[in-house]
Formats: structure tokens, sequence, C-alpha cells
């Protein structure tokens, strides 16, 4: 399987889809942003890619996750991180 990277254009726009998630979830949820997870829906819209796609990260170990019976859920900063490690300059 081949791996794509992301480029810068699509990189600001992830930042930005991130960053207003951050500020709209902060409103709602008065945790810190550590203990906010993602579910495997939001991380392939945030990525733009499948579930078997995010299944085959996982499963290379290239993305973090936890998984509480069948769902597996990804801290923000994971997710961040794995998007600056993926992004082209």
């Amino acid at each position: 399987m081949e791996i794509k990277m992301i480029d810068g254009r699509v990189y600001d726009r992830l930042r930005k889809i991130v960053k207003e998630l951050l500020e709209r979830s902060k409103k709602l949820i008065p945790e810190p942003v550590d203990q906010i997870w993602y579910t495997n829906q939001d991380v392939c819209r945030l990525l733009g890619v499948s579930l078997r796609t995010l299944q085959n990260y996982r499963d290379k170990g290239l993305i973090p996750y936890s998984q509480i019976g069948h769902k597996c859920y990804y801290k923000i900063k994971d997710v961040e991180c794995f998007i600056e490690k993926n992004k082209n300059e």
C-alpha cells in the first residue's frame, strides 16, 4: 500500500478545520483538550481517507489509538502529530 503525503495547502486547510473543531468543542465540553477523543469517522473526515485506509495506518503503527470493544478512539494531539509528520512542504 502506498502512503500519500499531505501537501502544504491541504495541511493548512486541515489545521484550520482542527482549530475550528477545538474552539467549538471548548464551548461544548469543559474538559481539557487532551481528554477529548476523535472517532474513526472524525479522523477519516479530517484526513480525507477511507475507514480501510485508517485501519491500515493503525495496523502499521502510523497513528496511535485506543480501542474499547470494537470502537477505536484517537487523541487530538496524536492526530495533529500524524498530520505534521506526513505533510509535504
